[in-house]
C-alpha cells in the first residue's frame, strides 16, 4: 500500500513554509514518510558542541492514511514520544483538514 502523492505533496508543501528562509539555517519543519502514515518533525540545528553535529528532531504530529476507507486520522505526541489520536476532528480524506488542525492548534497540542 502505498500514500497518495498528492497528499505526500501537500504535506511537504505545507512544511516547506511552515518556516520562512532567514531562519532555516536553525530550524526546519519536515515530513518523514512511512508505509502508513507522515510524520511531521521539527528540526533543530545543533546549538551545543557536546551533543555533537546532527540536527536534533522531535515529532509533532503523525498522519495516519487508511487506505479501506481512503481516510487520514490525526495523532499527536505525548512526553514520551508515543502518539495518541487526537479526537477534535474526525477522520477525513482531504489531508488539508489535518494541517488546518496543526496550524490553529486550538488546545496548544501540537506547537505548545
Amino acid at each position: 500500500m502505498a500514500l497518495p502523492h498528492l497528499d505526500v505533496a501537500r504535506v511537504q508543501r505545507w512544511c516547506d513554509a511552515r518556516v520562512p528562509e532567514h531562519a532555516l539555517h536553525q530550524v526546519r519543519v519536515e515530513c518523514e514518510v512511512a508505509a502508513r502514515h507522515l510524520t511531521i518533525l521539527e528540526r533543530r540545528a545543533p546549538w551545543r558542541e557536546d551533543y555533537g553535529p546532527g540536527w536534533t528532531s522531535l515529532p509533532i504530529a503523525r498522519l495516519r492514511y487508511t487506505a479501506t476507507t481512503n481516510t487520514w486520522i490525526l495523532y499527536w505526541r505525548d512526553r514520551n514520544l508515543k502518539f495518541h489520536r487526537y479526537d477534535l476532528i474526525e477522520p477525513t480524506p482531504h489531508i488539508e483538514d489535518l494541517l488546518t488542525e496543526i496550524d490553529r492548534n486550538p488546545s496548544g497540542t501540537f506547537w505548545g
